[in-house]
């Protein structure tokens, strides 16, 4: 897949120093950087998500003692 994309000038001008350092093109940071970070995002925003469930009443919440109770913690 290709994807253009606009970068502001220092991240720019940092992804080239980083490639010509390296002898890696700048494609491949690109990539590594998507790959780090996009399940932290992915997690951010489903959580988000989760919680407004739960806010809205979409969602069953739990004690803990409840919890404890199912999986049969005992004190």
């Amino acid at each position: 897949m290709t994807l253009s994309i606009r970068l502001p000038k220092e991240t720019e001008e940092r992804l080239t120093a980083l490639a010509e350092q390296t002898g890696r093109p700048r494609a491949y940071y690109v990539r590594e950087a998507l790959a780090l970070h996009l399940e932290d995002m992915e997690d951010i925003y489903l959580g988000e998500a989760a919680l407004e469930a739960v806010r809205a009443g979409r969602e069953p919440t739990y004690s803990l003692e409840e919890v404890e109770r199912d999986l049969g913690v005992e004190d």
